[in-house]
């Protein structure tokens, strides 16, 4: 749990030119900012199964 409060999400977001992936780590900025998987999901307008899913992946593999 360490390693998501170093990352700055939101500037990895900003580099890719990949929509998904700037979701993805758009996602993880708000986790990281201790939002709810579902105030996330209604943030960004995707279903909370992604989200739980991206942050699931990221808390278990980087």
């Amino acid at each position: 749990m360490e390693h998501i409060k170093k990352t700055d999400f939101k500037v990895l977001a900003r580099q890719q030119t990949s929509l998904q992936m700037k979701m993805r780590l758009l996602a993880l900025a708000h986790f990281q900012d201790g939002h709810s998987r579902t105030q996330i999901a209604q943030f960004l307008k995707v279903s909370r199964t992604s989200v739980n899913k991206w942050v699931s992946i990221y808390l278990s593999e980087g």
